[in-house]
């Protein structure tokens, strides 16, 4: 029996599982306000998957105002799409714009990990792609439990097999991410996914459905029962009987990235010959998403005969219908003039489509199945006007206790060349080869740079050679120790990381993933994140042009660490000068550090590894000396004066240096003064180690003086000695760094 809108009138009182599908008995009675009656069956399905916390950003509305708040005219400027839309776009010059984003699949991954994480990457690349552009490359910022668990042994492979078997098929190189490991991400795994494409400025393509009469088409993959529940705890079986008792497939959703790729490559041709009027991919909520949003950012309403969606399981309800997340589909909006050509691209490549309703006049949207109207909303309650919560806030009671337990008291060791190894073979500073040789790395032949680079660099234009570079960042155990800071010292590595190839920082995307929002101590992390990052964009210039908020990411009551993963867009003009990270083998080139060295030890990789301790404050961020440091790598880029960089972040200057040898596979000859120890690991940001030829030495350093830049000699490259040389110290053979860097994800993970 199908639960029509008359039936749902003549029934008042009749019980609806409200509660099961995750609503709060006084979000059921608004929407009962809102219709006058009770919901039908597929009104309820679609509230309740709209109205959850992944979709309607219901917790988080009230503190991401913030970003507009604090975006000038002149950030604005750079946007040509912002919050709101499916990705941010900026303007990249030469006629060209960029679109990019992040966003997280982490529940869905710990379920089902190889699933999950691949259906993470399809769902961000038709992001992309439903801006009008061809999507060009992904990164993966991943988190996990502590490397020896079983459970992270069981998690770790797939997801990284589904990444790369997602993203390899699609034939989109993986150009960089982060691998991070930490005991509260146990049971609680953090996929964030990014992609990034390319476009002219006028194929932008915006998601909204105007114009009286015209045509919503659904094409692409089949609608299935899997994903059911995808974003909400949506249970089928309680919908309807009729199609009697089955297995409930499970809610995380199934990936076929040979079908997104025709997909993408018929939408760029209904793109590319002006077929479409409005577009919208079928992500998190399925069909409820895509009707809605569409109706909800357009002029007039929308008609949506559900009983024509192609199916691929018997006897699905509309319910079932409207909230399932099958990937590899697309909802378009198109001009009755242009129905037939669109027909026509589709069957071209061999993509199913179907008219599946129309633009009406009037605010409502109505979704009929075999002639009964089983849906009657007004679109912007279901898809823009959910409920907002503003949360009760309260820095936790063990912060000053924290903040408190500084690393000072920690010994500090005396073999520090044995540290240096030691550090080097750690879960988070070893090398990542075992995860990114599973990632086709150069596909598309666009790579410029890929990790282990600094950020990774793609080109865009082959005449011209202007191309973009792209970071991402967070330490999670900064944000624990200051929220406020901590989201700074993220976006200060991806803008630093971005600067270090050469390409100057413009944008900014973001995925915040945090512990469940009804926890008061939860929500003054968020809150604190959110306007550390939101101030230093507006101390850096550049905007946040879109992201997503991930909550409920939690083992029992432990919360992650506050993860706000922040990813910066950098534009080079031509990526012929850009900076490797490796030093070359060019003798004699000079080593210098840019910035300024301080005892900054609080939620270090040290204080990790070696003591397991976690306390004190992190190292403090300098947004105009980050800023200040960016223009003076972009000019030594620009002007051929520096041919190698690798930022400080994560193991300090040992780690930059080991990292940069083995990279270039060259030696070096290092000389340091005052503590070793601090010299070698602090972790204080706003340094880049960068090589300088000889002939450019004078120049570089009189530009570094002339504008304040503080800078010191700390090597000479030796490509001839095969070692690490440190002066007072000893020598480490880059043989046995090598052995310590690349050899711990491999024996952890086989």
């Amino acid at each position: 029996m199908i639960d029509t809108v008359k039936n749902a009138e003549a029934t008042p009182e009749q019980e609806q599982p409200y509660k099961e599908l995750g609503l709060k008995d006084d979000e059921y009675a608004r929407i009962k306000e809102i219709l006058q009656r009770r919901p039908t069956d597929a009104e309820l399905a679609m509230y309740s998957v709209m109205w959850s916390e992944h979709c309607s950003y219901k917790s988080s509305k009230v503190h991401l105002k913030y970003f507009g708040d604090t975006t000038t005219d002149e950030m604005r400027s750079k946007m040509l799409a912002g919050i709101g839309e499916n990705a941010g776009v900026v303007d990249v010059g030469d006629g060209w714009a960029v679109t990019f984003k992040v966003e997280s699949h982490n529940h869905p991954s710990y379920v089902e990990p190889y699933q999950g994480a691949a259906t993470g990457v399809g769902g961000i690349v038709r992001d992309i792609l439903a801006m009008g552009a061809r999507p060009l490359a992904v990164m993966d910022p991943l988190r996990f439990g502590r490397p020896d668990a079983e459970d992270t042994k069981r998690v770790l492979p797939g997801i990284v097999a589904g990444v790369g078997g997602y993203g390899n098929c699609l034939g989109l190189p993986n150009i960089g991410g982060e691998v991070v490991f930490d005991e509260s991400y146990q049971g609680n795994p953090l996929v964030n996914a990014l992609c990034v494409g390319a476009m002219r400025v006028e194929d932008l393509h915006l998601a909204h459905a105007s114009g009286t009469g015209n045509k919503v088409i659904l094409y692409g993959a089949r609608t299935g029962l899997d994903g059911i529940g995808g974003v909400s705890v949506l249970a089928s079986e309680t919908f309807d009987d009729s199609a009697g008792k089955r297995k409930k497939l499970p809610s995380v959703q199934v990936g076929d990235p040979f079908t997104e790729k025709v997909l993408i490559e018929c939408s760029l041709e209904l793109f590319e010959k002006g077929l479409v009027a409005g577009i919208q991919d079928l992500g998190g909520a399925g069909l409820s998403c895509a009707t809605s949003e569409l109706a909800s950012a357009g002029d007039g309403g929308m008609h949506v005969y559900l009983d024509r969606v192609p199916l691929r399981a018997k006897n699905m309800s509309p319910a079932e219908i409207l909230s399932s997340e099958s990937q590899e589909r697309m909802c378009a909006v198109v001009e009755p003039a242009n129905v037939e050509a669109f027909l026509a691209v589709c069957a071209k490549w061999d993509v199913i489509a179907t008219e599946i309703g129309e633009v009406t006049e009037g605010d409502r949207l109505v979704i009929t199945y075999h002639d009964e109207v089983v849906v009657d909303v007004p679109p912007r309650t279901v898809a823009h006007e959910g409920p907002v919560y503003d949360r009760p806030i309260q820095r936790p009671a063990d912060q000053d206790e924290l903040q408190a337990n500084t690393p000072d008291s920690l010994p500090r060791p005396e073999n520090l060349l044995e540290l240096i190894k030691i550090m080097a073979a750690s879960p988070n500073l070893a090398s990542r080869k075992w995860v990114t040789q599973q990632y086709d790395r150069y596909v598309r032949g666009g790579t410029v740079l890929a990790q282990p680079s600094d950020g990774g660099m793609i080109r865009i234009d082959e005449e011209t050679g202007r191309g973009v570079a792209l970071s991402t960042d967070c330490n999670g155990r900064y944000t624990k120790l200051d929220p406020y800071e901590g989201a700074k010292l993220a976006l200060a590595e991806a803008y630093r990381n971005v600067s270090a190839t050469g390409a100057t920082p413009v944008a900014v995307t973001n995925c915040l993933n945090f512990g469940s929002p009804e926890d008061p101590a939860v929500m003054w992390q968020f809150e604190q994140a959110v306007k550390g990052l939101a101030d230093g964009c507006a101390e850096l210039g550049i905007p946040v042009t879109g992201g997503n908020v991930s909550f409920y990411n939690q083992t029992g009551s432990t919360a992650i660490l506050p993860t706000p993963v922040v990813g910066v867009l950098g534009v080079i003009d031509d990526v012929r000068r850009r900076i490797p990270t490796g030093i070359g083998a060019e003798a004699g080139e000079t080593l210098l550090l840019l910035g300024e060295t301080r005892d900054e030890f609080g939620g270090s990789e040290w204080a990790h590894h070696v003591h397991g301790h976690l306390g004190g404050l992190p190292p403090k961020a300098d947004l105009k000396r980050e800023k200040l440091l960016s223009e003076i790598l972009v000019a030594g880029s620009r002007d051929g004066m520096v041919s190698a960089a690798h930022d400080l972040s994560e193991g300090g200057l040992a780690q930059a240096l080991v990292e940069t040898c083995l990279i270039g596979e060259v030696g070096a000859r290092v000389f340091l003064e005052g503590d070793l120890f601090t010299a070698l690991f602090s972790e204080s940001a706003g340094r880049v180690l960068v090589a300088v030829p000889r002939t450019e030495e004078q120049r570089f350093v009189d530009m570094c003086t002339a504008r304040r830049l503080p800078w010191r000699k700390v090597g000479v490259v030796d490509p001839e000695s095969n070692a690490l040389e440190i002066q007072g110290l000893g020598e480490l053979p880059l043989d046995e760094l090598r052995e310590a860097w690349e050899g711990t994800l491999p024996a952890l993970f086989g």
